[in-house]
């Protein structure tokens, strides 16, 4: 069964304590983290401070992707505030250091790459990290349309991961319909924003992602 993961990104700023509650009460696997630092992606979102004073109102594991072009500087502060995964993305470099420091910390660790970056460039990490992240969408605003030719990544990475394991997680124009033709290509986590906390229920919303 594919898993959920709700990004805050969608959520409402002025109500966070309360919706990562009813999302993890609704079944959400994760809670998906979009940090970002106006650099990187043109955005600039919620950074440790928030995630620490979040993380007591759920034990639902806590996914912080870092969409940051200095990760690194990052990476304990993200940790102690209570990440229990975090993502980094291959374009930003130095990918063995951050994957070897994400583990010394004891976290699990997810790596990321934009629609235009190959599939291919992953096999040199895969054998060190837990989660490959694949972007759906150009990084930095929430709302857009699902890139189709990311399909074909999902399956080509299935492929490449064979009996490793590691998720494949898809972010980015996630919504029921989008959600089953991931499924079929062989994702198992789908991280959505807008078809979670824009809906009347998050129950039903999450299900229908579920294909339940």
């Amino acid at each position: 069964m594919v898993q959920i993961a709700p990004s805050l990104l969608a959520a409402d700023f002025a109500q966070l304590g309360k919706e990562v509650r009813a999302v993890s009460k609704a079944g959400a696997d994760y809670i998906h983290w979009d940090v970002m630092d106006d650099h990187f992606v043109p955005n600039l979102t919620f950074g440790a401070p928030v995630i620490r004073a979040l993380r007591s109102y759920t034990d639902t594991p806590f996914d912080v992707h870092l969409m940051v072009q200095n990760p690194m500087r990052l990476i304990d502060d993200c940790a102690d505030a209570g990440a229990d995964q975090i993502t980094v993305h291959l374009e930003v470099g130095q990918t063995e250091n951050l994957i070897s420091h994400i583990k010394s910390l004891h976290k699990k660790v997810g790596l990321s790459i934009k629609p235009k970056t190959k599939v291919a460039d992953l096999i040199p990490y895969l054998p060190m990290i837990d989660w490959v992240l694949l972007m759906s969408v150009e990084p930095g605003f929430g709302g857009q349309t699902f890139i189709p030719k990311t399909l074909e990544k999902i399956v080509a990475l299935k492929e490449l991961i064979g009996r490793k394991k590691i998720k494949i997680a898809v972010d980015g124009g996630i919504n029921p319909m989008t959600a089953e033709a991931c499924r079929l290509a062989g994702a198992d986590v789908l991280i959505a924003g807008s078809s979670i906390f824009h809906q009347k229920s998050y129950v039903q919303a999450i299900k229908a992602l579920k294909g339940k």
